[in-house]
């Protein structure tokens, strides 16, 4: 798995990632949605599990039981940065 914050990559043993657990590396938390497999700014709810409740703050921990490591997490997160700054720039190309 790869942090989506700095990009360490991280092996657990057990498959099982804990809530609590953290980067080593930064800090970050790590059973959060922007390093879920599931995590899509396209999707509705930004999951593609249609049976996971909405989370508020994407990048801390939550209680998911959908949570799925994802092993480009850092690309997706830089992917979706990219795509909001291209949307804001076209709405504001637009604005009165």
């Amino acid at each position: 798995m790869v942090c989506h914050h700095c990009g360490m990559q991280m092996q657990f043993e057990s498959g099982h990632i804990p809530r609590t657990e953290e980067c080593p590396q930064c800090g970050y938390d790590v059973h959060c949605c922007l390093n879920c497999t599931n995590y899509d700014t396209a999707a509705h709810n930004r999951c593609r599990e249609p049976q996971a409740e909405w989370v508020t703050d994407r990048e801390r921990a939550n209680f998911c039981d959908f949570f799925t490591p994802n092993k480009n997490a850092r690309g997706d997160a830089r992917k979706a940065a990219v795509m909001q700054d291209a949307r804001s720039a076209f709405e504001n190309l637009f604005k009165k």
